[in-house]
């Protein structure tokens, strides 16, 4: 494989597709990831390399601004990271001057629409897995029904309609809808991914145990049921895919499965496969640079739990850290991890790490112990109890870490640095890449 690395766009940055690709790719060395994005969001928490400045994607000068940004910064591939801007590229591929990671154009116009992928599918197919949907109230035969958006993703607009006066109701207020069936089962996720020959490759099936605003928030790789294969392997031999696609499922009352959606893109749940070895977004990139692949899947149990995370940018210009040993850099017997990614973070930077300690025991000896290089330090001082370490403190551009709230006081008013707890320290760690 070559050795050169591709430029990756990722557009919008800030997605939770977004972040799942971002994850996936952030370690390869086979790229340099670049985001864009229209709005000030999470991305630029992100991405070292972000570009800021984008039109929204429906907006005049769109497609101008993006091929400038593809020529300043030689990007190689743009990976769509919302189902809207993927259909909206696919749209314009011919006007974009750089490749766009995606199934072709046919595909993801076929599946940006609920009701074009049913018909499609139950024109091409034999299959029993499409689900009843009504072009008419009248015939309608049994409540409730189900509606969605024809074009969405997820469960984002979805409503159980009891009745026939609530479902004209529904109309009303939009008629860009499909009615369907009911189905009462559980619901599943399915990932999937097609090499550069059109051969199924992966089929990996995950429930959707708990959902907030549309997206699966936790999520747990079960056995692959014979029938969910076979539902795979019917919409690929149909549908063309270039690399990474899902599709949702639902049982009815009799158990039988039923789709719900196809989707030609990274799904933000996908990294629950990838922990075990599917790396999707990076697999994807290998057939568009037509590269023939092999996967490892390791057998093990994997669940995911996804919720809100933090991140900081804190406006501080520092040197020198100087860091505690007891109850900071190891606690109860542990080492603190994040305290010590820090600390290599700090250090990468060319920062002074000074331990300041009162250990009782040989500071040396413990720092073995825990397997911690005493040469990521630039200094290691050892006091008594009854010293002060604020005496200790040289610099004047310095961070103080101590879980202590008496030290933290005192360094933070005789000598006037900002001083941090061991809460505080995520505060510190910049997770861009």
């Amino acid at each position: 494989m070559e050795s050169e690395k591709k430029n990756i766009l990722i557009f919008p940055a800030g997605t939770e597709i977004a972040l799942e690709i971002f994850n996936a790719l952030k370690y390869s060395k086979f790229v340099k990831i670049f985001g864009g994005t229209s709005l000030e969001d999470h991305s630029v928490f992100m991405y070292k390399r972000l570009i800021k400045g984008f039109p929204y994607y429906n907006e005049p000068g769109f497609i101008k601004y993006l091929n400038e940004v593809v020529e300043k910064y030689s990007i190689d591939f743009i990976y769509p990271a919302n189902d809207a801007v993927q259909y909206f590229l696919m749209q314009h591929e011919e006007e974009i001057i750089t490749p766009i990671v995606s199934a072709p154009a046919k595909t993801v116009n076929i599946c940006r629409s609920k009701k074009r992928t049913y018909n499609f599918l139950r024109k091409e197919e034999t299959g029993d897995f499409i689900p009843k949907y009504f072009e008419r109230i009248d015939d309608i035969d049994h409540y409730p029904v189900f509606v969605k958006p024809e074009v969405g993703q997820g469960s984002v607009g979805a409503e159980l309609i009891k009745d026939e006066q609530q479902l004209r109701e529904r109309i009303k207020r939009d008629e860009k809808i499909i009615v369907c069936e009911y189905l009462e089962g559980e619901e599943y996720t399915v990932d999937c991914f097609t090499d550069r020959y059109g051969n199924l490759r992966v089929v990996s099936m995950r429930n959707r145990a708990r959902i907030r605003l549309g997206i699966s928030v936790h999520s747990e790789i079960l056995k692959l049921d014979t029938r969910v294969q076979e539902i795979a392997e019917s919409i690929n031999r149909v549908l063309e895919f270039q690399g990474a696609w899902f599709f949702q499922l639902k049982k009815n009352r009799e158990g039988s499965y039923k789709l719900l959606e196809v989707s030609p893109r990274i799904p933000g749940t996908m990294g629950v496969s990838r922990n075990r070895g599917i790396n999707f977004p990076l697999l994807t990139l290998y057939n568009m640079w037509g590269y023939d692949v092999d996967i490892i899947i390791n057998n093990y149990d994997i669940s995911v739990d996804r919720a809100f995370i933090n991140r900081y940018s804190i406006q501080i210009e520092y040197d020198t850290v100087y860091v505690d040993f007891d109850d900071t850099l190891v606690i109860n017997d542990e080492i603190n991890i994040y305290l010590l990614a820090f600390l290599y973070q700090a250090a990468g930077q060319g920062k002074k790490i000074v331990l300041i300690t009162k250990h009782i025991k040989d500071i040396y000896k413990s720092l073995e112990k825990y397997k911690i290089s005493e040469k990521i330090f630039s200094e290691i001082i050892s006091i008594q109890k009854e010293d002060e370490k604020k005496k200790y403190i040289s610099s004047e551009k310095a961070i103080f870490i101590d879980d202590s709230f008496a030290e933290r006081k005192h360094i933070y008013n005789e000598n006037n640095i900002p001083v941090f707890d061991l809460d505080m320290v995520e505060s510190l760690i910049d997770w861009r890449r």
